[in-house]
């Protein structure tokens, strides 16, 4: 055979040559998905698998990592709302007003991006008003150093979660997150109750199916294990992008690589559907989530934070 392939290369990104059955050679470049003494598999980015008799290479090599694009911030900041909608939503010009009965910041908070269509004292005036209608706190996200970040702390708007480490947005491409998991990973359109019971640690807000199952195309991803779900994930698609989040396992069941498996099946699921980059977010000082999502390539876009209206007490 004529490769400079071996089994240390499963994983890494490769590039084959190999001969069609008419005879004519063709290139295959991707990631090293399994190799043997007959066939070798490589995945590209989409998930596609194209196993590859030996008999028919002509040369094979492996090659360097595919370097992370640049990330378009302020469209990331824009994907990342609609990959996880809210109950209700209304516009003040192009910022956006969401709210899901108090549950999670994400679901609760102004949007500030993009032209708000009126001076700005009166479009925070009516985002104070749409909030206090509801019974909520006024509250903001809005990306660390941003333009609109400074816009709102200069009005009065204050950290409203001072104790809380930042919030980062990291991301990377589907083939470094589309591996072969090491368990079973079931994805289903819909969630169950096994699925939800293992994604909160008690009971389950109210407004969290909405929230959850609200984004048009969404999956949720379980690994099973001893008979009950022990590692749960949801993805969502918009555009080219999947995201990641409500990655959960079971206390008893953590430092086993389930997390990175429900990743992976959620990347490999969202593959054949046109997905090519990923998103997700996590808290700075969670070191286990970082080191998992560093491993496989995750890079930081932005970092957020949380800023409450004038009037509002940090959040304790």
């Amino acid at each position: 055979m004529v490769s400079g392939l071996s089994a240390r290369d499963i994983g890494h990104r490769v590039v084959v040559r190999h001969r069609l059955p008419g005879g004519q050679l063709t290139d295959v470049l991707g990631v090293l998905q399994s190799i043997d003494s007959a066939t070798l598999v490589v995945r590209h980015a989409d998930s596609t698998l194209h196993p590859i008799r030996w008999e028919d290479v002509a040369a094979a090599k492996p090659i360097p990592p595919l370097p992370l694009r640049p990330v378009d911030v302020e469209q990331l900041f824009l994907t990342t709302a609609l990959g996880r909608p809210a109950v209700e939503t209304s516009y003040v010009g192009q910022w956006l007003l969401r709210a899901s009965s108090g549950w999670t910041g994400r679901a609760n908070s102004l949007l500030p991006a993009g032209d708000p269509g009126m001076s700005l004292s009166d479009a925070l005036k009516h985002a104070e008003d749409f909030y206090a209608e509801r019974g909520l706190p006024a509250l903001a996200l809005v990306r660390l150093n941003s333009p609109e970040a400074n816009q709102l702390q200069e009005h009065g708007w204050k950290d409203a979660r001072p104790w809380q480490a930042d919030v980062l947005v990291m991301h990377t491409s589907l083939d470094l997150v589309n591996g072969a998991p090491e368990y079973e990973v079931t994805v289903t359109p819909q969630p169950d109750a096994a699925w939800y019971e293992t994604a909160f640690d008690g009971p389950v807000p109210a407004p969290a199916p909405a929230v959850m199952e609200g984004a048009p195309h969404a999956a949720f991803a379980s690994v099973s294990l001893d008979r009950r779900v022990v590692a749960v994930g949801r993805g969502s698609m918009t555009g080219h992008w999947l995201g990641m989040d409500a990655v959960r396992v079971d206390p008893q069941y953590r430092r086993r690589g389930l997390a990175t498996a429900v990743l992976q099946g959620l990347t490999r699921w969202a593959g054949p559907l046109g997905g090519r980059r990923s998103y997700l977010e996590v808290v700075e000082d969670n070191t286990p989530a970082m080191t998992t999502y560093t491993n496989l390539g995750y890079a930081e876009a932005y970092r957020y934070r949380y800023l409450a209206g004038p009037g509002h007490q940090p959040e304790s």
